[in-house]
Order: structure tokens, then C-alpha cells, then sequence
């Protein structure tokens, strides 16, 4: 659920500049309490939020800065997408460690374009695994990840004149018309309801390399967020999680 907690004793300086934002917030209150009874916050779904408020007087303007941070729980109101996305005939896309960056940073765009929540991750050779929080439509979730992945990948391909690897992902629309598509037309997306569950699939996730035989370890993995899990990130992580934005169950 999405709570927003305002700190109902917060001393709020109110001068004849400020008359709007005062009113604003003692309504804000008002209809709070008499909605929950107490002064605690708004629930909205998917997500629960902590913002701190203040109010600065400058050159006789009031200026409302907000601070927020967003916190996930985990729910059937609020699931975890677990994606598994899948490239055009098992293609090994992202055999290089160039292509694999490429898709980490298509990741962070995605996450930072539409607030998205990243909580576990693994760059297969021919797959992706990822857990997302969000308070989208799963169907559009997918849409951005492999959307936004796809262009950028398509892309740097192009940008580097990796024909051979274009001609693989070409795919005739019409007659005599023809597309790139990274990733196959039937992905794979299940809903997690529970930290339980969330926990088994980044799991699973992060065994994804050891069960190829790609390495030993999972740790030893750099493409996967076994090591975020582990509280051990690289100074040079790929791609970090937002494991903080977890309001987990004490």
C-alpha cells in the first residue's frame, strides 16, 4: 500500500506570504482525522511513502519542498512482476559483457521513466529475470522494460554495425517489410504476493549462472543482484537495487 506520513507535530512557520500552503495543510489535516481518526497519513495503492515537509520564505514566496520516499509492500494489491523475457529464437544476445551493459543501463532508464522499483535482476545469455515493484498495470510493466531494453539494444547494434546480429532479429511484418525485434512475442510475467515468494524467485534468479555452468558462484556472476542481496555490492555494481524501497513484514 502507498502511505504517505506526514509528521502531524511539525512546526510549519506561517506568514502572511504562506496563507495559501497554511490553509492548505490544516484542511490536508483536517480531512485526514476525520477520515482515519488520526493524523497519520493517506493509503494509496502499491506503494507507502514517508515524505518530510518544510516551508522556506524567500524573497516573500513560500517554496513547499517535499521529500519522499517511497516504500513497497507487498500484497495482492501491490504484487512483485516477476518477468522473465526471452530473446527472438533463443538468440545469445547478450553474450558480450558491451550488450549486457547496454541492458543495465536500458534497466536504470526504465526504472528512472516510469518508477519502477528493481528488486532482482540476472542478464542470461538468450534471457532476462527481473522482480519489479510498481503501481502500473503489469501489462504495461512489460511493455516498458522489454520496450524501452529492445530500442536501446536495436540500437547499439545498429550504432555498431553488428549486421550479422541485426539479420538474426529481423522479422518479415508484411511482405517485403521488415522490423528488429529483441525479445520473443510471448514473455512470461507472474505476479508475487508475498515476501516469501519474493525471496524464493531472487533465489532462483541468482542461480540462474550457476545452474548454466557459467560460474561457480553466484556472487561471481557480475550480471545479477546476488551481490546487493548479500549487502555486498561492487564499487562498480552494474545495476543496483532498490531493496531499501522494501517496507518488509518485522
Amino acid at each position: 500500500m502507498f502511505r504517505c506520513d506526514i509528521d502531524p507535530d511539525a512546526r510549519l512557520p506561517v506568514r502572511s506570504h504562506s496563507n495559501d500552503v497554511a490553509l492548505y495543510y490544516q484542511t490536508f489535516r483536517a480531512l485526514h482525522f476525520a477520515a482515519f481518526g488520526r493524523f497519520e497519513g493517506i493509503v494509496f495503492r502499491g506503494f507507502a511513502a514517508f515524505p518530510a515537509e518544510r516551508l522556506c520564505l524567500s524573497a516573500g514566496k513560500v517554496t513547499l519542498l517535499w521529500r519522499l520516499r517511497l516504500m513497497f509492500r507487498i500484497s495482492k494489491d501491490s504484487p512483485v512482476h516477476y518477468i522473465t523475457s526471452v530473446t527472438h529464437n533463443r538468440l545469445p544476445v547478450f553474450k558480450t559483457t558491451k550488450l549486457k551493459e547496454v541492458m543495465c543501463d536500458a534497466l536504470k532508464e526504465a526504472r528512472t521513466s516510469w518508477d519502477l522499483l528493481i528488486f532482482a535482476y540476472v542478464i542470461m545469455p538468450d534471457h532476462l529475470h527481473a522482480l519489479i515493484g510498481s503501481h502500473l498495470k503489469p501489462s504495461k510493466v512489460l511493455r516498458y522494460v522489454n520496450g524501452i531494453s529492445g530500442h536501446r539494444i536495436i540500437e547499439h547494434l545498429k550504432e555498431s554495425g553488428s549486421e550479422a546480429s541485426l539479420a538474426k532479429l529481423q522479422q518479415e511484418t508484411r511482405p517485403r517489410e521488415y522490423k528488429y525485434s529483441l525479445w520473443d512475442h510471448h514473455p512470461n510475467l507472474k505476479l508475487i504476493t508475498t515476501e516469501n515468494g519474493l525471496m524464493e524467485k531472487a533465489n532462483y534468479i541468482h542461480l540462474n549462472p550457476v545452474r548454466a555452468g557459467l560460474v561457480e558462484r553466484a556472487e561471481d556472476y557480475r550480471f545479477s543482484s546476488v551481490r546487493c542481496w548479500q549487502r555486498k555490492p561492487l564499487e562498480d555494481e552494474p545495476l543496483l537495487m532498490d531493496l531499501d524501497k522494501v517496507a518488509w513484514h518485522k
